[in-house]
């Protein structure tokens, strides 16, 4: 039997007014704005909904982004769904209150419109502002496409508010690509995502700040229990791996658009080469592996979704048994000499083999991911496939 396929309206739409579009069909009670390029838009979209009577939400207009933190932290400690916004510099300046918010185990929904971070002024795409807060325990999740960011939103407060999870998530997508890019979007009822939603009604409350009666959040003075809540966190971060592919196949069945969860496997069936990517540059690749498919080369490709926690496990079993491995970053990894998503794929080894595994650094300060620059990618994994000398790291844009 066919499954009867939901209602939605179609809309060509920005990545950022795809961002509003489905924080409003997650009725927050609380967002905190301020603008900063390229995510200026997702704030001025929610705040013309509000002003038409679309949006009921406290809309808070803050002096900075560190303000902003601090507005929808309190306001989910104290029992409200949030949303908040930024980018590059942005994120910087709430780096502090970030890190209050999962301490505080808060469920805070926010969007990182990926951007060049300080050091060099740079007003350009780039994904080093996510891995610059890799490590403060929030969730991260880096979508590919206009689509990818309505369901992806949606899901994250799925994810967030989960009684057996309860940790902020921040969705990252590419700045200036997804962004300003307009797409053809499938926007659902608002009464499906309430149905959707709904299900986070069922499950214990969780706990909030009522007045008159105490409660902790980030007291001081907890040496004690200090290691026992880091356990717990952590403990809590490694349970959203399957929580959210769990999440992404109800989605799936619910509305019908599945994204695989913590990856996506792309022709990986019978593939010797595999190529690992994240963010908007996974469409160029997709398009190139078609082609070289067509051409009889063994390649497939795996998309990164869930980048923290890190989704060991997932890629361990897609990588195992490759003779070459090559990994996508649009982003350094100081130190390192390589990007920072080869880094952890190599992390990997002593499970999936000690095989030839290349980074190709590519895409900073907007510089465009060309289908050459992929192709390139490909024959320099697959002549280490077949035992030729290989360079680990390749800054892809300064040998083209």
């Amino acid at each position: 039997m066919v499954k009867q396929m939901r209602k939605h309206e179609t809309r060509v739409i920005t990545g950022n007014a795809c961002a509003a579009y489905a924080v409003r069909l997650c009725r927050p009670d609380v967002v905190a704005l301020y603008p900063i390029t390229p995510q200026s838009e997702v704030v001025e979209q929610l705040t013309r909904f509000k002003a038409d009577g679309l949006l009921d939400a406290e809309m808070i207009e803050v002096e900075g982004e560190n303000s902003a933190m601090n507005s929808v932290t309190a306001a989910c400690v104290a029992g409200g769904r949030v949303f908040t916004a930024t980018a590059s510099y942005g994120l910087a300046f709430m780096y502090d209150a970030m890190m209050q918010t999962a301490g505080f185990r808060a469920p805070v929904v926010m969007v990182n419109v990926n951007r060049e971070i300080p050091g060099i002024h740079a007003v350009s795409a780039g994904q080093q502002d996510l891995i610059s807060v890799r490590d403060i325990g929030w969730l991260q999740i880096i979508v590919e496409d206009d689509q990818e960011i309505i369901d992806t939103i949606i899901q994250a407060y799925r994810l967030a508010e989960d009684y057996e999870i309860q940790l902020p998530v921040m969705i990252n997508y590419d700045g200036y690509y997804l962004s300003f890019s307009a797409e053809a979007v499938k926007i659902p009822l608002i009464e499906d995502v309430d149905e959707y939603l709904s299900i986070l009604k069922k499950q214990p409350q969780r706990l909030k700040l009522v007045p008159g009666k105490s409660m902790g959040a980030g007291s001081h003075g907890l040496l004690q229990t200090y290691t026992e809540l880091r356990y717990k966190h952590m403990a809590a971060m490694e349970r959203a791996k399957a929580k959210f592919d769990a999440i992404d196949k109800e989605y799936g069945d619910f509305f019908g658009r599945y994204y695989g969860g913590q990856i996506e496997e792309y022709r990986t069936d019978g593939a010797e080469i595999i190529l690992v990517t994240s963010g908007s540059a996974t469409g160029t690749a997709k398009t190139v592996i078609d082609a070289a498919r067509e051409n009889g080369q063994k390649v497939g490709l795996v998309k990164i979704r869930m980048y923290r926690p890190f989704p060991r496990e997932r890629l361990t079993k897609v990588l195992q048994g490759r003779k070459a491995i090559g990994v996508l970053d649009r982003s350094v990894g100081f130190g390192w000499n390589c990007g920072p998503m080869y880094q952890e794929v190599r992390a990997l080894t002593p499970e999936i083999g000690k095989v030839p595994l290349l980074s190709f650094i590519d895409g900073l300060a907007n510089m465009d991911i060309t289908k050459p620059n992929i192709e390139r990618m490909i024959r320099d994994i697959q002549a280490a496939a077949e035992g030729k000398p290989y360079q680990e790291t390749t800054w892809v844009s300064l040998e083209e």
